[in-house]
């Protein structure tokens, strides 16, 4: 399990508001997206709608999707190509991972907000930067990092919340000014020969299960074979034998096992469906008692377990059951292999040889009073249908021959 979950009083990290670090770090992020993540270019389009809201004066929200760990980072060439800085809302155990974490992340502009429980400093510094105008800010309303660049998960509703209450600031200043939100689309390619990035792994995986090379199969039927291994493994784990069905029918008994039994005792049943908000509500439910260190240790054991029966569920649900499926593409298939390596190891190798394109969309204005609908929050869902749209339509423009 990674380090997601820091069992320590929360404290929340403010932004620095300075350019100083922005400027200092322009030249070294080329060469740290490509020593630490891989990517090689950067490519910026749709440019031209975020120069207009900002020459608009408008608050600017920037809603990403978040399929890989350096999106944050990528958007920084989005940011010099507009000339102006972001600011970041991030999870707060991202602030506690090292000390040149801890240091920089606040000079690039980046915040914090506590994810095992309410933050109202957060939210309030959110709409506070967003209704001064003074530089977008960066919201991924997804949650967390998906590893796979062709299906959104379930956008979280707290990036409306923040934009309406924004809105109303900016409503009633002197004189009154519009927020607006841009979905944000990035999309990774791989330029490389994807066989042969992923066939060491695949190689070290197999050791771990004890199996002899199966080289002489296509990567495809070997990725879906440690799949099925692994997800075998992990059934007789909590069922005792391997289980029957689909993949998509196993995958939810399996996330049912771990999570309706936790839900049962610390939240009297289950009270969501979409599984980060599931797993948002047993963590809220677990940690406080952690943090306080008031729990006997083998208490704080068996919540420790239970956290990483929840972190695993959760893993679980990041696997599409068709992502394979015909002829699936380098990405899919590099994508798939890092997320094995990633939950068995905590850490996936880099692959270089990364393309990203980053496109804006279209602003939305925000209106500050919300507007009923049966079929969800008008704001995320036009959120979701821009990105939607701009990530098929990427898919199709940008692979090179």
């Amino acid at each position: 399990m990674q380090n997601v979950v820091i069992a320590k009083p929360y404290r929340f990290v403010a932004p620095h508001r300075g350019k100083r670090w922005w400027h200092l770090f322009r030249p070294l992020l080329p060469l740290y997206l490509r020593k630490s993540h891989g990517v090689v270019s950067v490519e910026c389009q749709g440019v031209e709608r975020l120069r207009a809201s900002l020459a608009a004066g408008h608050g600017i929200m920037l809603a990403p999707n978040h399929c890989r760990p350096p999106d944050p980072m990528v958007l920084g060439h989005l940011s010099f190509a507009v000339g102006r800085p972001f600011y970041v809302i991030a999870s707060w155990h991202l602030f506690m991972q090292n000390a040149v974490q801890t240091f920089l992340l606040p000079r690039l502009g980046v915040f914090s907000i506590y994810r095992e429980g309410s933050d109202r400093e957060a939210l309030k510094t959110a709409m506070q930067l967003t209704a001064e105008a003074e530089r977008p800010l960066v919201i991924f309303p997804e949650g967390v990092i998906s590893r796979h660049n062709d299906k959104l998960n379930n956008l979280m509703e707290g990036t409306a919340l923040m934009a309406r209450g924004a809105a109303k600031q900016r409503a009633t200043a002197n004189p009154p000014g519009k927020v607006v939100v841009h979905p944000v689309a990035i999309r990774y390619f791989f330029d490389g020969d994807v066989r042969a990035a992923i066939t060491p792994v695949l190689r070290d995986i197999e050791h771990r299960l004890s199996w002899h090379s199966h080289e002489p199969l296509p990567v495809e039927d070997r990725i879906a074979k440690i799949g099925s291994a692994l997800l075998a493994l992990k059934e007789i784990e909590y069922f005792g034998v391997a289980q029957t069905g689909s993949l998509p029918e196993r995958l939810e008994r399996l996330i049912d096992r771990l999570l309706v039994p936790l839900e049962a005792e610390w939240l009297k049943g289950r009270r969501e469906k979409e599984i980060v908000q599931r797993v948002k509500l047993l963590r809220i439910a677990l940690v406080p008692d952690m943090v306080a260190g008031a729990l006997a240790e083998s208490e704080l054991t068996r919540r420790w377990r239970q956290l990483a029966d929840i972190y695993l569920a959760q893993q679980l649900a990041f696997y599409p059951p068709d992502y394979l499926s015909a002829n699936p593409t380098p990405e899919r298939l590099l994508e798939t292999v890092e997320r094995f390596e990633e939950d068995l190891t905590d850490v996936a190798r880099i692959h270089p040889s990364i393309r990203a394109v980053v496109e804006v969309g279209e602003a939305i204005e925000v209106s500050p009073e919300r507007t009923r609908s049966p079929d969800g929050d008008p704001l995320m869902n036009s959120i979701r249908e821009q990105l939607e749209t701009m990530l098929a339509a990427s898919a199709a423009r940008s692979r090179r021959p």
